[in-house]
């Protein structure tokens, strides 16, 4: 493993305009003496002293690293497959796997090459392992060749940190940047400021070109020479013909713009009050409205799901249960019983839609009723109307059937779980109650 040579007085920006190894010269925030590349065994995600970082970032210091001739053997093939591997890294984490055969396909470099700046990433501690890849056959005895994948990190290392001034908490791969330094804020403003400009022109150059290739007439200074007005140099002369098609002023009328419907009404309209209606089509008064009100102040702490959700829109939702009668433990007890064990985004239209449901399913079994006679009053008379000798009758048969077991367990031999005479208190019974 050979030493680096000491870097420059004066090393390239990591960001430029034009491509990544055209940078400009930038001072150097610190002075880094030669350092030994990363060895092998410190390139994995456990032993690595660079920390994680997203694609964008990581990019960025790859650029740096090979603008400042940190490795000999990095150049734009570098950062051409470090590019190849930060549009397929998680977003967050910047965790990719590797797959050599598509990045020699997408960046059109041989097999050798590709191998060669992925280690030489590896070597500045721009990469680090997070899984081994292995050609051993994993598959079942039958099935398809299956080897595993090698997946790599993207990581930062220390000395990038160091030059452009960032301040770090924790070590290694968990490291974070928490701060920067006075001439570390000094160089991000700068390089803040190059960015916003190199935007900017691109902005104007795009324009400029997208005009010159849509053919689109550029303004050009009139020719004005007998007007004696320095001001009305670049302008054109007024047309003699109509603008827009305007029709003729009407000034017989007495108005020049203006119809006299227009003129004489008001130009913004008042918008009337909403009106809140009952069910019985009456209208809705305040006092009911308070009443509703007071009634979902004490039902919305009892229901988790509806505790989102406005007064007001609740008191709406509700009011077929309110003007019902309903209290509210009652309206509670409903709300409850429809067992939900997720929370509406919207409680007031889940309710409305809910009771609309259960009304139309009401009102279609009430037209079932109808259609098949079913009369509710009359099917319920039986046990609604007042008959004595019922009693008379129910207490005649349990005597009968007391009787019956008492005479049954006598013949088998079997004693009688009471100790009184069932059937003669029955008889007794009989014998008060009036035929």
């Amino acid at each position: 493993m050979s030493l680096l040579a000491p870097p420059r007085s004066r090393i390239p920006s990591p960001r430029t305009t034009e491509s990544p190894e055209a940078a400009a010269p930038v001072e150097l925030l610190v002075e880094m003496p030669g350092e030994q590349l990363v060895p092998e065994e410190d390139q994995d995600v456990i032993r690595t002293r660079s920390r994680r970082a997203e694609p964008r970032a990581w990019l960025r210091a790859v650029v740096w690293l090979v603008a400042a001739g940190l490795h000999p053997g990095a150049g734009p093939s570098t950062v051409l497959v470090a590019r190849d591997l930060s549009v397929r890294m998680d977003y967050r984490r910047g965790i990719v796997v590797y797959g050599l055969a598509g990045v020699v396909k997408r960046t059109r470099l041989s097999t050798a090459t590709v191998k060669r700046h992925v280690r030489v990433l590896r070597e500045l501690g721009a990469l680090a392992w997070m899984v081994h890849g292995s050609k051993r056959n994993l598959a079942a005895p039958g099935e398809t060749y299956m080897a595993t994948a090698t997946i790599y990190g993207a990581v930062i290392p220390p000395a990038y940190d160091d030059a452009m001034g960032h301040r770090l908490t924790g070590s290694g791969y968990e490291a974070r940047v928490c701060g920067v330094t006075p001439a570390g804020r000094e160089l991000a403003v700068a390089d803040a400021t190059a960015r916003a400009d190199a935007r900017q022109d691109q902005r104007r150059t795009g324009r400029s070109t997208q005009g010159v290739r849509s053919g689109a007439p550029t303004a050009r200074p009139v020719d004005n020479s007998v007007v004696d007005k320095a001001c009305s140099a670049g302008r054109e002369p007024h047309s003699l013909g109509r603008y827009h098609r305007a029709p003729a002023v009407d000034v017989e009328r007495g108005c020049n713009y203006i119809p006299r419907e227009r003129a004489s009404c008001r130009t913004a309209r008042v918008s009337s009050p909403k009106i809140s209606f009952n069910s019985d089509g009456s209208r809705r008064t305040a006092a009911q409205t308070r009443a509703g009100i007071a009634v979902i102040q004490q039902v919305r702490p009892l229901v988790n799901w509806t505790q989102r959700e406005g007064l007001r829109p609740l008191e709406v939702a509700l009011r077929p249960l309110t003007d019902a009668g309903w209290d509210a433990h009652m309206v509670a007890a409903e709300l409850h019983s429809w067992m939900l064990s997720w929370n509406p985004a919207r409680p007031a239209a889940y309710i409305r839609a809910s009771l609309a449901q259960q009304a139309a399913a009401e009102h279609a079994a009430a037209v079932y009723d109808a259609a098949e006679g079913w009369d509710e009053a009359a099917a319920t008379r039986a046990f609604t109307v007042s008959r004595p000798e019922l009693v008379y009758d129910v207490m005649q048969g349990l005597a009968e059937g007391m009787a019956a077991y008492s005479a049954r367990q006598a013949e088998q031999g079997l004693d009688d779980l009471t100790d009184c005479d069932a059937a003669a208190d029955m008889a007794a019974f009989l014998e008060r109650v009036p035929a």
